[in-house]
């Protein structure tokens, strides 16, 4: 349904990464989406009431709150499109975490009563008339639903959205809902236990879960992901094009809602080549990294000695014993000063999070293997924190 629409209204509709793009596809799945919620709750709260069953009725209501939902998110869509301004620097693109953050919400507020009229119905079991309208209503709703699954599954892939997908994953929750509901109207022909209000308690357990996951996959980006290993390797990759650049380290991400990302990096170069060349060759590699990965990008350019074979050597021998010690150590912005007795070689590492070290025992543990293995180098170290986040 959504696909002819998208081709009509949407102006460049396949330019998934364009701002305009993605409020559109949103903001045209959550009107989708009302309208289909909105015809299933008609349904089932019809045939619901007509045979008595508040398993039916529950996800009757559910489906109520999942057209809530989707308004809230057609809100959050067209928020998030807001102008940076004088209050927001960095634009409102969060505002569509915060609408998912609020359907979920709504998702675990309808658990919770739907859950304690379930229980209400096992206490005090009302007699349910299982008929063939009820069968064929429940047998729509899934149809419905898992329409609604597909539609909001692939484009939120196609938009990189989290909130549209937890709504598609809403709609396969409801799916299994639905199941269970026609099983306790098949099942209460056959038994005197209540089984539609077990079936009820069923349908809550499944929103229940629902809401929670997709609370913690719209609370994730608010409080701060690192960004993920093929972005950074991606990024990497496009940053090594630019000759002389020769590596990179301290890559930051800040992510301030769909297509607001900000990125910068140090990029190690050279130091015997002409500055102004450099300078230059690193400006376009931030115009470059902006309009491949549809982010605002800054490098900080770093000087490095790339000619001193000793130099090399020992950087050689300070990554891999690095590795040795734990294969997620980097280190980067190393150094050397020769004297007369001795050589100081000075340089930065990174440790991992789950690093089993504190940064006090990996300095030393970094300092005297390198000492063990050339004796008269004394190592500087200072241990950062990643900062890829």
């Amino acid at each position: 349904m959504t696909a002819p629409f998208a081709r009509l209204i949407i102006k460049d509709y396949k330019n998934y990464s364009d701002s305009v793009v993605r409020r559109s596809y949103g903001i045209l799945c959550s009107a989708v989406g009302i309208f289909l919620n909105l015809i299933s709750f008609a349904m089932k709260i019809i045939a619901g009431i007509i045979s008595g069953s508040v398993a039916m009725q529950a996800d009757a209501f559910n489906n109520l709150s999942d057209a809530a939902s989707s308004i809230i998110s057609l809100l959050g869509f067209k928020l998030s499109g807001k102008k940076p301004d004088a209050d927001h620097p960095y634009g409102h693109g969060r505002m569509e975490y915060i609408a998912g953050l609020a359907v979920s919400f709504l998702i675990l507020m309808m658990a919770f009563e739907l859950g304690k009229s379930s229980l209400s119905s096992i206490l005090k079991p009302v007699p349910v008339d299982g008929n063939i309208v009820s069968l064929i209503v429940m047998l729509g709703s899934i149809a419905i639903k898992f329409y609604m699954y597909l539609y909001n599954h692939f484009t939120a892939k196609k938009i990189n959205s989290p909130s549209m997908e937890a709504v598609a994953k809403d709609s396969l929750s409801d799916m299994i809902s639905a199941v269970v509901v026609i099983i306790s109207i098949i099942l209460s022909r056959f038994t005197s236990l209540p089984v539609d209000g077990i079936g009820g308690v069923i349908v809550a357990c499944f929103i229940l879960k629902t809401g929670i996951e997709s609370a913690k996959e719209t609370m994730d980006p608010l409080l701060g992901l690192p960004p993920e290993k093929e972005f950074v390797e991606a990024v990497e990759k496009a940053v090594l094009e630019h000759k002389p650049i020769v590596g990179i380290h301290d890559m930051i991400v800040h992510d301030y809602g769909p297509g607001r990302l900000f990125l910068s990096l140090h990029a190690e170069v050279p130091g015997s080549e002409n500055i102004f060349d450099l300078h230059e060759i690193i400006d376009e590699t931030e115009v470059d990294i902006s309009i491949r990965f549809n982010c605002l990008c800054t490098i900080h350019m770093d000087p490095i000695e790339t000619e001193n074979e000793r130099l090399k050597e020992l950087k050689q021998l300070a990554r891999r014993i690095a590795v040795e010690i734990d294969d997620k150590i980097t280190i980067h912005d190393i150094r050397m000063v020769p004297g007369e007795r001795h050589t100081n070689l000075i340089f930065d590492a990174v440790r991992p999070h789950e690093c089993k070290l504190s940064k006090e025992d990996l300095q030393k543990e970094l300092g005297s293997r390198i000492h063990e293995a050339e004796n008269d180098v004394y190592c500087v170290i200072t241990i950062d924190d990643p900062f890829v986040n």
